[in-house]
């Protein structure tokens, strides 16, 4: 398969989902030390979506394959473990930019293996609810910055990553 329609990301309001929540997927912020348990409860629906026959089909070109979202989202996994790490371990860090399309295309998501991905995802979405489960009630506030300037703490970190990945979950439903 030759390298499939990229699928834009707009850089929308990201404050709105902390604040406000998601209409469009039902989700409403939690208290930061909710977000470990929630990640954990999320994962066996992704085991049992990467099994099914249609996880690599994608249900129109410029819509994401359950294979792709759950690539995403093992790296979103990832990504926000080693964020919330650098906030936990040094004062306001700036996190490296990260494209999340130009991921998609260097990693080829649409030609990963559903199997090789459930693993990869399970391991992924433990290391990140175990990160979560690690900051104590002191370290909630600490700051990090994205590369653009935004301003984080390890709270609006934890729940701006939740809302991410439980859209994708509402997205491949």
């Amino acid at each position: 398969m030759e390298t499939p329609t990229v699928i834009p990301t707009e850089d929308k309001d990201w404050t709105f989902v902390i604040t406000d929540g998601c209409a469009e997927c039902g989700f409403v912020p939690p208290d930061p030390r909710e977000v470990a348990d929630r990640v954990r409860a999320m994962l066996p629906f992704w085991q049992e979506r990467l099994t099914r026959s249609d996880a690599t089909i994608r249900p129109a070109p410029t819509t994401w394959s359950p294979t792709e979202y759950a690539c995403h989202v093992r790296d979103v996994f990832n990504l926000f473990a080693e964020r919330l790490r650098l906030i936990v371990a040094l004062d306001n860090p700036q996190f490296e930019n990260w494209d999340q399309d130009a991921t998609a295309v260097a990693k080829q998501y649409w030609r990963q293996d559903p199997a090789v991905v459930s693993t990869e995802l399970e391991l992924a979405g433990q290391k990140s609810a175990n990160a979560f489960d690690s900051v104590r009630n002191s370290e909630w506030r600490r700051p990090g910055r994205r590369s653009n300037g935004s301003v984080f703490t390890a709270g609006t970190l934890a729940v701006y990553f939740l809302h991410d990945v439980e859209h994708h979950v509402h997205d491949v439903s």
